[in-house]
């Protein structure tokens, strides 16, 4: 009697889950997202889900979509070896249309703690553990060939990256999902618990998605690594990586209200567009320059 009443609790349970995933699907393909051209092959999409309807919590995503055609707009890498900052200037520095901050990096002393290649120089190697070993964040990269943008998933060998033919590269993660293959999280705080979340999701259409969660206020919660696993499967990506978090989350848009800064970054623990944190690198979309 106690072995039915065990399973069905089980099977209870599991269809509130199914359900619970089904509905905030729904809630995200309904959702009645802001949209404006950036610029060519460039859209930005904004919504804020504030009636606690997605993952029963308030949540303020905001977008790029790009086409990964090398045309138009096209994807570079800004970064510093040892100096940090905000995602703003990396922007405006390099002229670009838009940047979202990057990977892990020494919040003390600057620079990357992830192995960052930018135009076949390398600029920072990994810090591995006492052990020797990699961090999460060290087991994937975004690689750039000709403007195109693309996730490789480490090999297992010391010196992969150095290895990738592609002259830029940067190391970041923990990857989430490649080629509809979603990747095994542990439930280290860091997954499991919610905070502000930036990612990079790519769709089957030669397209790019720029993502900013933001969080760590009442207005939004932001979001677990399993929770934006699946945001990312329901926006049509079917390859996801996580990048550096938390205070770093910043989507800037040249142009654009409020110096540009999209998101609610949260490093001065305010609900406005000013928090923004001093990084070492971060993704740009630029205007292809004709020759």
């Amino acid at each position: 009697m106690l072995k039915k009443l065990f399973f069905a609790l089980i099977l209870f349970t599991s269809g509130l889950s199914a359900f619970s995933q089904s509905a905030d699907s729904l809630t995200v393909v309904k959702a009645k997202w802001q949209k404006n051209k950036i610029a060519r092959q460039v859209v930005l999409f904004r919504h804020h889900f504030d009636q606690k309807n997605l993952f029963a919590a308030n949540e303020n995503i905001s977008f790029l979509e790009i086409k990964n055609t090398g045309r138009k707009a096209v994807f570079a890498i800004g970064a510093e070896e040892k100096e940090l900052i905000t995602t703003s200037n990396f922007g405006l520095r390099d002229t670009a249309i838009a940047a979202v901050n990057g990977n892990f990096f020494d919040v003390k002393n600057g620079g990357s703690v992830d192995f960052v290649r930018i135009n076949g120089q390398t600029i920072n190697t990994n810090r591995l553990d006492k052990n020797g070993n990699r961090a999460r964040h060290q087991e994937a990269a975004i690689v750039m060939d000709k403007g195109k943008i693309s996730i490789k998933k480490w090999d297992g060998s010391a010196d992969w990256e150095t290895k990738l033919k592609e002259k830029n590269v940067f190391l970041n993660g923990p990857l989430l999902t490649l080629n509809n293959v979603d990747e095994t999280l542990d439930t280290a705080g860091f997954n499991r618990l919610r905070h502000p979340r930036t990612c990079l999701g790519i769709k089957p259409n030669e397209r790019v998605i720029l993502l900013t969660v933001d969080g760590r206020n009442e207005n939004s919660a932001g979001m677990s690594l399993f929770e934006l696993t699946k945001l990312m499967r329901w926006l049509g990506c079917t390859s996801a990586i996580n990048f550096d978090g938390g205070g770093s989350t910043t989507l800037w848009v040249s142009g654009m209200p409020d110096g540009g800064v999209i998101n609610y970054p949260t490093d001065n623990k305010k609900w406005d567009h000013e928090g923004q944190r001093k990084v070492a690198n971060v993704i740009l979309v630029k205007k292809q320059v004709k020759r």
